[in-house]
C-alpha cells in the first residue's frame, strides 16, 4: 500500500500541529504507524492522499450513520451556506431541529444547542451543580466525557478515594470536586454516595460506554443508576454524545428504558458538522440563561449550517425506522462473522456489539468496565489493525474506541471485511 504522500503531509504538519494531528489518536501512535491522511469519502469508503480506498469503520468517529457525503445532508448544507453562514441570531432552522430532537429523545423536554460535546458536558454538570446547589460529581473510570477539567481525573488509590488530576493543567482543587467508580458496578457508587452524603450533586454515565472501546451496561446498571439517583437527589446525566440517534432514534435511553434528568448529545445531530446539545426536565433547563442565572453562551451556538445538516440528519433517521433495522442486521452479519473464524483460530478474545456499535478486545476477560478493558493485548490489537488497513479496511486505530457501522454499508462491504478479517487474525501459535 502506497503512503507516500500521507508520509510527506504528516512530516509537515508535525511542524505545525501539536504531534501533527488537531486530536490525539489520529496519530496512529498506539498502532505504531503514521496516520493516514484523508482526501475525500463517500457512502461507506474513505480515499487517502495516495489514493488508497478503505471500507470505513470510524465513520468520523460516530456522525456518519447515514454514510459519507449523504446527499440530502449536503443539499441541505449547500442551501443554507448560500443564505449565509452565520448571523450569532435566531434562526428557524435551530427551532425546527430542537423540535425533532423532543419528539425523539424520551427524556428531553427543552434543548439548547451548543458547538461540541464537550461544552454540552460541561454545561449540563453546571447546570447540575446549579440545581442541586451540591458541588460533587461521580463518573466512570473509562468514559470520556469531554476536556473539561472535571472530567479529565482518575481514580485515586481506591473507589472511594477522591480523584485525581489525569492531565496536567487541571486543578487539584477542580479535581477534588469528582469522584470516579468502574463502571458497571453499582456497589461502589452506592458507597461514594454514602461516604459523601448529601454532597453530590451529578452522576454522569455513558449509558453505553463507547471510550474504552464498546462496552454495554450489565442487566439493571442503568435502572440502578436512576434509582440511586432518585432517593438521593442526584441529577442523572446520560452522555448520549456518542450513543445518541446511534442505537436507537432516541438513543440508549429508549433501547434501556431508563429514564435520565439531563442528556447530552453530539455526532449525528450536527450531520458531520460541530454541534453538541444537552437538554432535560423543564424544571432544570429553565434555570439556563436567559430563563435562568446558569450562565452558558456561544457565538457559533445555533449556526445555520450545522442546524441544516443536523435537521436533516434526524428528519430521515426518524421518518424511516428500517434503517435502525438494516443497522441490527448488518450488526449481526459482522458478529458472527467474526466470532466464527476466532472460535476456528483459539485466540482469547471479547467481541462487544450494541447495534451498530462494536469492539473486538483481545483478552480472555469478559470486557464490562475499564479494569477489564485493560487487560486487552494491545501490541495483538496493532498488529490486527495494520493488517486489516493493509486489505482495505479501516477501524479505530486504537484498542479503546468503538468502531461504527452506517446504514450505507452493504452485505457486500460486511462479506469482504469478514474476508479480511480472517487473514488479519491468525491462529495461535
Amino acid at each position: 500500500m502506497k503512503t507516500s504522500r500521507s508520509k510527506k503531509l504528516f512530516a509537515k504538519s508535525q511542524k505545525l500541529l501539536p504531534g501533527g494531528v488537531n486530536s490525539p489518536v489520529r496519530a496512529f501512535k498506539s498502532v505504531d504507524r503514521d496516520p493516514l491522511f484523508i482526501a475525500r469519502a463517500k457512502g461507506p469508503s474513505v480515499w487517502d492522499v495516495d489514493g488508497n480506498r478503505f471500507i470505513d469503520y470510524v465513520g468520523s468517529w460516530g456522525p456518519m450513520i447515514l454514510g459519507h457525503a449523504h446527499a440530502g445532508i449536503l443539499r441541505a448544507v449547500r442551501q443554507a451556506a448560500e443564505k449565509g453562514t452565520s448571523f450569532g441570531a435566531p434562526t428557524e432552522r435551530e427551532t425546527l431541529l430542537a423540535e425533532l430532537i423532543t419528539k425523539v429523545v424520551p427524556s428531553i423536554e427543552i434543548v439548547r444547542m451548543v458547538n461540541s460535546g464537550t461544552e454540552a458536558t460541561m454545561s449540563a454538570i453546571r447546570l447540575a451543580r446549579a440545581f442541586t446547589g451540591k458541588e460533587k460529581i461521580i463518573k466512570f473510570e473509562g468514559c470520556y466525557h469531554g476536556h473539561a477539567d472535571s472530567f479529565l481525573i482518575k481514580a485515586g488509590s481506591g473507589a472511594l478515594t477522591l480523584g485525581t488530576p489525569d492531565s496536567p493543567g487541571v486543578p487539584a482543587a477542580t479535581a477534588s470536586g469528582t469522584l470516579s467508580a468502574p463502571f458497571n458496578d453499582l456497589a461502589s457508587v452506592q458507597q461514594l454516595v454514602d461516604q459523601w452524603k448529601g454532597e453530590v450533586a451529578a452522576l454522569i454515565v455513558e449509558p453505553v460506554a463507547g471510550n474504552m472501546g464498546c462496552v454495554p451496561p450489565g442487566a439493571g446498571f442503568l435502572q440502578g443508576l436512576r434509582d440511586l439517583c432518585s432517593r438521593e437527589h442526584i441529577v442523572l446525566i446520560f452522555d448520549e454524545v456518542m450513543t445518541g440517534f446511534r442505537v436507537a432514534p432516541g438513543g440508549a435511553q429508549e433501547l434501556y428504558s431508563v429514564r435520565p434528568d439531563l442528556t447530552t448529545l453530539g455526532k449525528i445531530i450536527g450531520g458531520g458538522l460541530p454541534v453538541g446539545a444537552y437538554g432535560g426536565k423543564k424544571e432544570i433547563m429553565n434555570l439556563v440563561s436567559p430563563s435562568g442565572p446558569v450562565y452558558q453562551a456561544g457565538t457559533l451556538s445555533g449556526n445555520p449550517l450545522a442546524m441544516a445538516a443536523g435537521h436533516e440528519m434526524l428528519r430521515t433517521l426518524s421518518k424511516s425506522k428500517s434503517i435502525y433495522k438494516k443497522l441490527e442486521f448488518l450488526g449481526k452479519i459482522l458478529e458472527e462473522g467474526m466470532n466464527d473464524h476466532l472460535r476456528k483460530v483459539g485466540l482469547p478474545y471479547c467481541l462487544n456489539r450494541v447495534g451498530s456499535m462494536f469492539t473486538l478486545f483481545f483478552t480472555e476477560r469478559e470486557v464490562v468496565d475499564f479494569g477489564s478493558a485493560k487487560s486487552s493485548d494491545t501490541k495483538r490489537f496493532a498488529a490486527y489493525f495494520n493488517r486489516m488497513l493493509e486489505q482495505g479496511v479501516y477501524l479505530p486505530p486504537s484498542q479503546f474506541e468503538a468502531a461504527f457501522i452506517s446504514a450505507a454499508h452493504t452485505e457486500k462491504d460486511l462479506e469482504r471485511t469478514i474476508t479480511a478479517f480472517k487473514k488479519a487474525v491468525m491462529p495461535v501459535g
